[in-house]
């Protein structure tokens, strides 16, 4: 993981922080934590009525919902409400059984938001022409709206899945179980709404874009998953997969990663963890393989020969959706991205392509 992913720091051994988290798990009682989840749970149980919901969990549908939602409901025995916001470009066959099969497996409600296309579209290309940040409207709502939904249904108990930024290296370093501070781990954060508002965009065109408040927010309890149970994106889907979930297999291989299992729900969001490379100098393939470093499936040697293979190839077809989403050429997108490379970490070869000038392989 390089030095330039935004938040990440290392130790005078050169062990980035998400290999410290990573490490520090062997000190961790998780038996002693699962009985904390369970205290959790016994507080909220049956809080509104024997038949009522008594938690809500923040899902998209993929491999760690899945997971989320058996230990809520299958471990626990509580009766959650799933909320999920939905991204509005076409979705994989995957995504679209993934979703379906989630509340079909294990008995649940889901309510579903449909962001405001218009301001999405507005918003989406002033954030990506002048952030790399093509997203930000989506992400935006899924760590915010679930917050307005458990004020609506009086669920304080709202279930989220890892911190990102203690499991993978970000701003937000310290391991807690409270997920309040989640809206401002990085990934929905570094833009002023104000900013967002104009070119036929109001503030009325964002409800639920800003996370409830002072009082308001006080009468939640939002938790990171992870903080209790030890968390595994691999072991997560190979759980998800025996209960339903379907991966990528035989539908698409994408060039940019180097599994076929995560964010499998629409190809067009897929520009957006990819944007971290021009700007960084790494993306979703370093992620992965830096994960499967860590949990023993790979050697760091073959993990580099994968990014070196992977990292920078952004999916034809993920450009294709995206510019058919938001009316761009493709021409016209490149044009940007173009714009968007961090010329201290980047060169051009010989050729004309961006290259690293210090890659890991080197």
């Amino acid at each position: 993981m390089p030095n330039t992913r935004p938040g990440i720091t290392f130790n005078e051994q050169g062990v980035c922080s998400a290999c410290q988290s990573y490490d520090n798990r062997k000190n961790t009682n998780y038996d002693l934590r699962f009985e904390e989840l369970k205290k959790l749970c016994d507080k909220y149980r049956r809080m509104n009525g024997p038949n009522g919901f008594d938690c809500m969990i923040a899902v998209s549908g993929g491999k760690d919902s899945h997971f989320q939602v058996h230990v809520m409901k299958e471990l626990m025995q509580m009766n959650p409400l799933l909320v999920t916001v939905e991204d509005n470009f076409p979705m994989t066959k995957a995504g679209i059984n993934n979703i379906k099969n989630i509340s079909e497996e294990f008995g649940c409600d889901i309510i579903s938001m449909k962001p405001n296309i218009k301001a999405q579209k507005v918003i989406m290309k002033k954030t990506f022409e002048k952030d790399g940040k093509p997203t930000y409207f989506i992400d935006r709502y899924i760590y915010s709206y679930p917050l307005h939904m458990a004020l609506k249904f009086n669920t304080p108990l709202l279930v989220y899945g890892e911190n990102i930024s203690y499991e993978y290296g970000g701003d937000q370093k310290v391991e807690t179980p409270s997920a309040k501070e989640q809206v401002s781990n990085g990934v929905a954060s570094g833009i002023e709404i104000n900013d967002l508002i104009g070119d036929g965009v109001s503030a009325k065109d964002l409800n639920f874009f800003d996370s409830p408040a002072g009082r308001e927010l006080d009468k939640l309890d939002p938790i990171y998953l992870s903080y209790f149970i030890e968390w595994n994106s691999y072991s997560n889907f190979i759980f998800a997969k025996s209960r339903g979930f379907h991966d990528l297999t035989h539908e698409w291989k994408r060039t940019h990663h180097i599994e076929d299992f995560d964010q499998v729900d629409s190809r067009a969001y897929l520009v957006h963890p990819w944007m971290k490379y021009p700007k960084f100098g790494h993306a979703t393939a370093t992620d992965y393989a830096a994960r499967f470093v860590r949990y023993g499936l790979l050697t760091r040697k073959e993990a580099i020969e994968l990014v070196r293979k992977h990292d920078h190839k952004l999916d034809v077809l993920c450009v294709r959706d995206f510019c058919e989403f938001l009316g761009y050429s493709e021409s016209e997108f490149w044009e940007i991205v173009e714009k968007l490379y961090n010329k201290d970490i980047f060169r051009r070869d010989e050729i004309g392509q961006w290259v690293l000038k210090s890659p890991i392989w080197e």
